[in-house]
């Protein structure tokens, strides 16, 4: 608590009592957001733009790294789907809790796909400390709501990766043909 003497209203003076708050320096995120063109299975004609990006954390904590996003262009104009590899490379454990993208859906969810296939909305998915989270088709991953204005295949859309402990990831999620599956090509 620190106090403070100020002039109010007439020149009386009063102390006033507030807390400080030190912001911890999360480190400000470093939007990598570099988009590398990859060929898969030795076909020159099918290439796949892979965003990474890496959230910098302290030493001792999470070190999250963000790979292979994208979303593939939706059937319906008022929701999509997203995927994309978490790593974490850092000593300690973290959690991925939600997913903003702002100016593009009203909301943002993710999903776990259970054993008979249904998907449901969860509150949060581990990753662990060196271990990675994949968000793919067919599994867990982002499913966007109240879409503004369906993506076509070649956009970009900003998302937002809210941690527990690195805080928020900034990440440009390429938008690819509805059929696209990088799994099927490695």
């Amino acid at each position: 608590m620190n106090r403070r003497r100020t002039r109010g209203a007439g020149g009386v003076r009063s102390t006033r009592t507030f807390a400080t708050t030190r912001v911890a320096p999360l480190a400000v995120l470093a939007l990598a957001g570099s988009l590398a063109l990859t060929g898969c299975g030795g076909d020159t004609g099918n290439r796949t733009a892979a965003t990474k990006t890496t959230a910098p954390a302290a030493d001792s904590g999470p070190r999250i790294e963000v790979s292979g996003a994208f979303m593939p262009e939706p059937a319906m104009a008022d929701m999509a789907g997203g995927f994309l590899t978490v790593k974490n490379s850092g000593a300690v454990a973290d959690r991925l809790k939600s997913v903003t993208a702002p100016g593009f859906a009203g909301e943002a969810e993710i999903h776990e796909t259970t054993k008979d296939g249904r998907m449901q909305e969860v509150k949060s998915f581990d990753v662990p400390a060196g271990g990675t989270l994949d968000l793919e088709r067919g599994g867990n991953h982002i499913m966007f709501l109240d879409v503004r204005k369906k993506p076509s295949k070649g956009d970009k859309v900003a998302v937002e990766l809210h941690f527990e402990k690195a805080g928020t990831v900034k990440v440009d999620m390429p938008v690819e043909a509805a059929t696209h599956n990088p799994q099927q090509h490695h």
